[in-house]
């Protein structure tokens, strides 16, 4: 059981940051964030006051089951679509936890964007844009992209999205580690 991978899959199910979870549990940031990489095991005091920011009990935690590792191909239906201000994001795989790789079909209304305020997380990620224009804002650097352009970039960087089309924008990306 990968102790890490289930407590981030649990964290981000519930839409909350790393330093969400810090400010709600009086654990470091940097405390939970070496129990989601693995680096450390906390004790069952400390990873109990981390579940109960969550809030969810140990036994919840604990009888989370992974989507089967041997399914391979999905259909349209079976992807995992979830809305979040104007994005529709659809992520291959019922679940992001025990994976290394998200992958996902992001879909912007006009005007839609990842929020008013820039974001960091671990890891990289990367994506195609196949239709609009997009404004991607990565640190202090930001730039236009439309059909074919592409992004790859390391996600601790302050980054954000914004669709600039009228007709909203298409995006095909991968993520490294999950992020939700």
């Amino acid at each position: 059981m990968d102790l890490g991978a289930r407590l981030r899959f649990v964290r981000t199910a519930r839409n909350l940051s790393q330093r969400e979870l810090a400010k709600r549990t009086g654990v470091t940031n940097s405390t939970i964030s070496l129990i989601e990489s693995g680096d450390m095991n906390p004790s069952v005091g400390t990873l109990k006051r981390v579940l109960d920011g969550i809030p969810v009990t140990l036994g919840e935690f604990f009888s989370i089951v992974p989507e089967g590792g041997d399914k391979i191909f999905y259909r349209a239906d079976e992807l995992l679509t979830f809305e979040q201000g104007g994005v529709v994001f659809r992520q291959v795989g019922a679940s992001s936890f025990g994976r290394t790789l998200q992958i996902l079909r992001e879909n912007y209304a006009s005007g839609a964007d990842t929020g008013a305020a820039v974001y960091a997380h671990e890891g990289e990620e990367g994506g195609f844009i196949l239709h609009g224009r997009v404004e991607i804002t990565v640190g202090e650097r930001q730039e236009i992209l439309g059909p074919g352009d592409a992004y790859h970039f390391d996600s601790r960087q302050p980054h954000r999205f914004r669709c600039l089309s009228s007709e909203g924008c298409e995006i095909i990306s991968a993520c490294t580690p999950p992020t939700f």
